[in-house]
């Protein structure tokens, strides 16, 4: 039997995934990172982007976080984020919508703390729509 870890992924709402994986790749704020069971322990923040969870027999979840905590013990994950959601369940026109509009942001900022949010807000819908992207090639490849 494969080695397998605990995974729990909990939002400010609600908790989107809790049970066994193989491994967990993560968006850390320093690059992505991939946890085996095992993995040394790890406090880290995390940035905006897909965290996939390969079950036990190969199938892949994938999940969109805003950023948010990754904590890592020998044979728990925990990842707590403001937003997540799965992937399935990202609305793609919203998403577009979000990146026109921080983009439109950036360009019409009148101080450095819009510019900062509408980076944030960019980042954000970027994530989302690769997150969206990623789950089609899985979808076509399954």
């Amino acid at each position: 039997m494969a080695m397998t870890l605990h995974v729990d992924i909990v939002s400010a709402e609600k908790e989107l995934f809790s049970g066994p994986a193989e491994m967990v790749t993560a968006p850390g704020e320093l690059g992505e990172l991939g946890i085996l069971p095992r993995h040394s322990q790890l406090l880290t923040r995390l940035k905006p982007g897909q965290v996939r969870v390969r079950l036990v027999g190969g199938e892949e979840q994938l999940f969109y976080v805003s950023g948010g905590l990754l904590e890592v013990q020998p044979s728990v994950v925990t990842i707590l984020s403001d937003t997540a959601e799965r992937a399935k369940d990202l609305d793609e026109a919203a998403a577009q919508a979000a990146k026109q509009r921080a983009e439109q942001a950036i360009t019409d900022h009148r101080s450095d703390f819009e510019f900062a949010r509408a980076k944030a807000d960019l980042a954000e819908a970027i994530a989302q729509l690769q997150t969206i992207e990623k789950m089609r090639r899985l979808r076509k490849s399954g």
